[in-house]
């Protein structure tokens, strides 16, 4: 019987994969909510809670392989961006005062897009890995 083993490196890519739909999912989520004219929904307030918990955890992951020694080429980048993944759908849901009106579902959508395009360009430039060990 195959045996599958998964690394950290493996683990983080998939996170980060994840990362990326939701990041798409709740940037259509909000801009159809905008083209309809319908407030805000609890249930988006549970996404983006869900997508702050989603980057944390890749960030986490990351942490744990760089206490391990390993090591993106670009770490300072890579930890830059993570934490404004973290950070910035509950920076801009404090920025909006909890405004749930067509223009803050605007806000969230056009901030959902440009993270997902953000990941993406992370992962092309290779800022995510591969984590490999150092030699000092």
């Amino acid at each position: 019987m195959n045996e599958v083993r998964m690394d950290l490196n493996t683990v983080h890519g998939i996170l980060f994969n994840a990362h990326i739909l939701f990041s798409l999912a709740l940037g259509i989520w909000a801009a159809s909510m905008a083209a309809r004219n319908e407030p805000i929904s609890g249930n988006f307030w549970g996404a983006v809670a869900t997508y702050s918990i989603l980057a944390g955890g890749v960030l986490l992951v990351g942490v744990v392989m760089t206490l391990q020694g390993l090591r993106p080429q670009r770490i300072v980048v890579y930890y830059l961006y993570m934490l404004w993944l973290v950070a910035i759908m509950p920076g801009l849901f404090t920025m909006l005062r909890g405004r749930d009106d067509r223009h803050a579902a605007i806000a969230f959508a056009i901030l959902a897009f440009f993270n997902a395009s953000t990941s993406v360009s992370m992962w092309q430039r290779e800022v995510l890995g591969p984590w490999a060990a150092i030699d000092l």
